[in-house]
């Protein structure tokens, strides 16, 4: 790209312009991003260097993605705006997606409660005091029909974040769109279902691995033929920075996890170019605007050039990492919370500096409480002032060509590719979270920033610095105290007045095939049409497959599994 007797001069003017600059005049901070890379002074040519221009960056819409995986970027087509909303009762969360619709956002994003997330019923003895508090309780398609009643499913895009019991939660959604009359086709959304990241990250799983795994695949083997416009994964590295990671663990660790379910998938004998198109990406947009920018970029250059070059992808669209954005939750504070609104907008444009095709902004009560209206709608209105009055849509990644932000995109890359090469060294993906290697990345990283904020070299305002005695009051959302009430008699009621013997028979099907090899989509919808309840089918597979102890294995009847849902095969 450039020469190399000019850059050789360069360097040498570099240098002489570094000497002048003495250490005194320049500020006693921590200069790092926040993921610990060092940041130079300056930043120019020689920072970037020689390059293939083909192989190395492209245009938009070409190989390798660098700079986008559409030709016209956000001038066709502005990002999806979601917000993460769910919580109390189905009847609840039904209404804030009708609001939030009538306000402008233009897909749904679901989140669920504690119980949900891990496959019990509302009425189970584990689900006590964890009934809607940090999302909506699906129990059974009953609820699912009331969650997205009057909303036609045909017309707008569902994300729906859930791992362990993903599959039959989906199961619940595909059979409440067929309710509606709307062909499987016809359906777009998301689920999340990525495991492998619950196993070093979030700690919601159910099964082992190896089930765990199985499911995914038999997701992504049943979208493929049947509901061809569906994500059936959302390789999720959000959790994993969440968890304490740095923006290069995030970037390799994720695009670890997806490599792993392009092998599994492979290995079932699907073609990679039948499902690749398929599966989506889920990052976080943390507060270092430029490394959170040069982490997407360098994302879409990795996937392109592993899925070209070693899966044999022969698909455009198998090459393409398209992604979703939410903005982190880690870095919301409760101290002032009002200061959260620029945070959310700061992390919000980096995502679209980066490209993202999907974006949830957080609310600025949600380190206190879920989202009441007035702050979701805030939260929204931030995407639409990105969208239509900042005018970065007006090109196509206005960064790109940055010294510093292709400097920064070179290092996270080649930090991803060092933790490839680790993990191979360990034995594959699977090996590498089994002897808890993911793990200690991740807590080391995240005990390095505790230290680097208590010692104030990180100054998060409001919490270390410039802190204040006032206390500031916001409205925070009341929910329906009734709520679990209501929701645990219309369980009873469904129980009471589906067919039995149906439920029974459809259940003992799912058990007999979960022994099987047979892919279980088509069991699960059959007990999901017989109203049979998600703690009842999670059952059945606990039964079948045990239940998983973090580095301890698998435990065939753990305490949980034998407390069974209450009126389980009643």
């Amino acid at each position: 790209m450039f020469n190399k007797a000019w850059l050789k001069k360069l360097l040498l003017r570099e240098a002489e312009s570094g000497k002048r600059t003495a250490k005194g005049q320049e500020r006693p901070e921590l200069f790092t991003t926040i993921s610990g890379v060092p940041v130079k002074r300056l930043y120019t040519a020689s920072d970037i260097g020689e390059r293939d221009f083909d192989e190395h960056e492209g245009l938009p819409g070409e190989y390798p993605y660098l700079r986008g995986i559409h030709p016209t970027g956000y001038r066709g087509k502005i990002w999806t705006m979601r917000l993460f909303s769910g919580f109390g009762t189905a009847e609840e969360t039904n209404a804030r997606y009708k609001y939030l619709l009538v306000n402008g956002q233009t897909g749904l994003s679901v989140a669920f409660d504690m119980p949900t997330l891990m496959g019990y019923d509302t009425d189970h003895d584990l689900s006590r005091g964890e009934f809607g508090r940090c999302g909506v309780a699906v129990s059974s398609l009953a609820d699912m029909e009331i969650l997205f009643g009057g909303i036609p499913l045909g017309e707008v895009s569902t994300s729906m974040t859930i791992n362990g019991p993903a599959a039959i939660i989906w199961a619940m959604y595909l059979v409440a769109a067929e309710k509606q009359g709307v062909p499987f086709d016809k359906l777009r959304g998301t689920i999340q279902n990525d495991i492998l990241k619950e196993y070093t990250a979030q700690n919601e799983f159910i099964y082992p691995p190896e089930q765990s795994l199985r499911l995914v695949v038999d997701t992504v083997e049943y979208a493929s033929k049947h509901v061809p416009q569906w994500n059936p994964i959302s390789i999720s590295g959000y959790h994993i920075r969440e968890a304490g990671s740095t923006a290069a663990q995030e970037l390799a660790f994720t695009l670890a996890d997806g490599f792993a379910y392009v092998e599994a998938c492979i290995k079932r004998g699907m073609d990679v170019d039948d499902f690749a198109p398929r599966l989506s990406f889920f990052f976080n947009a943390h507060s270092d605007f430029f490394e959170e920018i040069a982490k997407y970029r360098a994302a879409r250059r990795i996937w392109a050039r592993e899925m070209k070059h070693k899966y044999g992808a022969k698909s455009e669209r198998s090459l393409w990492l398209r992604f979703h954005t939410q903005t982190a939750g880690c870095s919301l504070t409760s101290q002032q919370p009002e200061n959260n609104v620029t945070r959310v907008a700061l992390q919000a444009l980096a995502a679209v500096l980066g490209g993202t095709q999907s974006l949830h902004t957080n609310s600025l009560d949600e380190a206190l409480a879920l989202p009441s209206e007035k702050a979701v709608t805030i939260a929204l209105r931030t995407q639409q002032i990105i969208a239509h009055e900042s005018g970065v849509t007006n090109t196509i990644d206005p960064l790109g060509g940055s010294y510093f932000v292709e400097n920064l995109t070179d290092e996270l890359e080649r930090q991803a590719y060092d933790y490839f090469k680790e993990i191979d060294r360990l034995g594959g993906l699977i090996a590498a979270i089994e002897n808890g290697f993911i793990h200690r990345e991740i807590a080391d990283a995240a005990y390095r920033y505790q230290r680097e904020v208590e010692k104030k070299q990180r100054i998060i305002v409001g919490v270390n610095d410039y802190v204040t005695d006032e206390r500031q009051k916001i409205p925070l959302l009341v929910m329906d105290a009734e709520g679990e009430k209501k929701q645990i008699g219309r369980l009873r009621k469904t129980r009471a007045s589906r067919d039995k013997r149906l439920v029974q028979q459809r259940l003992a099907a799912l058990s007999t095939a979960a022994q099987g090899s047979d892919n279980l989509m088509p069991y699960m919808l059959d007990a999901v049409r017989a109203y049979a309840t998600l703690g009842e089918i999670s059952d059945v597979l606990r039964e079948a497959w045990g239940e998983h102890l973090p580095f301890g294995g698998p435990a065939k009847k753990s305490q949980a599994a034998q407390k069974k849902n209450v009126h389980a095969y009643a």
